[in-house]
Order: structure tokens, then sequence, then C-alpha cells
């Protein structure tokens, strides 16, 4: 799709066939990604990277956020203010800065938007399991 959208495809793209029958795909990268392209629009579940350009954090932090879906987002930076600025900003339910794709059990897990609904992991996890209920009783006063 990304081929004949006009991305450029650097790396990658074809069946992974060194891992047996399934849907394996290689490690993929493309490049001159736009914004209205497919792979640029969904969430890809696989390794696939695609590289969009821009001039500044909050014209990338708009684009973003311009997405229907909200799962992860990361951003490299040695500017403190501008990573404090991008997680703050950014509406993703994991926000990594100066890594990518780390886990913690006791980190919740779960997206915004169209990409997911609750968490998994950390303490948020347990709202899953758990009905809140109000009682409200008139006592009758003594005088």
């Amino acid at each position: 799709i990304g081929k004949k959208e006009g991305a450029t495809l650097n790396l990658g793209g074809a069946k992974n066939d060194k891992l047996g029958d399934g849907y394996y795909v290689q490690p993929t990268i493309f490049s001159d990604v736009t914004d209205d392209m497919t792979i640029a629009r969904e969430e890809i579940f696989g390794p696939v990277m695609v590289i969009l350009k821009f001039d500044t954090v909050d014209e990338a932090i708009e684009r973003a956020n311009a997405s229907n879906y909200g799962l992860a987002s990361g951003a490299f930076t040695q500017n403190m203010e501008t990573a404090f600025r991008f997680a703050n900003q950014i509406r993703a339910g994991t926000c990594w800065v100066n890594t990518y794709n780390g886990f913690d059990i006791c980190m919740p897990f779960g997206g915004y938007k169209e990409s997911g609904f609750g968490r998994e992991c950390g303490e948020y996890a347990l709202e899953q399991y758990t009905q809140v209920k109000a009682i409200q009783i008139a006592l009758k006063h003594k005088p």
C-alpha cells in the first residue's frame, strides 16, 4: 500500500519466509510519507516504520494529534523542555522520550481515541474489575 501511494520503500516490505508459515513481514521502513497516506493514518501492528518530516515540534504534535489513533508515541530530544511539552500535549496513552517500546508491569498501558478503551497493567487496570456504588441513607435523628 505504501509504495502504491507514493512512499519510498527503504528496507524490507516482503514476507519473512525465515519464520515459517504465517503472516510475517520483514522489518520495513518507508520514507517520503505524507499525512494522507494509509501507512501514516492507520495503526500497523508489525515491524513497520514510516518517516514523516516536520519543521517544528508544534507541527509534529498537531499532525500526530490529528490522527484517529493514539496508542503510543515517542520522541528523541536532548531538550527536556521540549520533551515535557511533547509528552503533555500529545494525545496518546503511552509517551516514550529518548527510548521506545519499553514496558513496566506497574505502568498503565492503553490508547486514546480509537486505540482502545481502559488500561492494562498498573493500578488503573484494577478499575476494570471494580464497580463503584454510592449509598445514601437518611437516618432518623433523635431530638
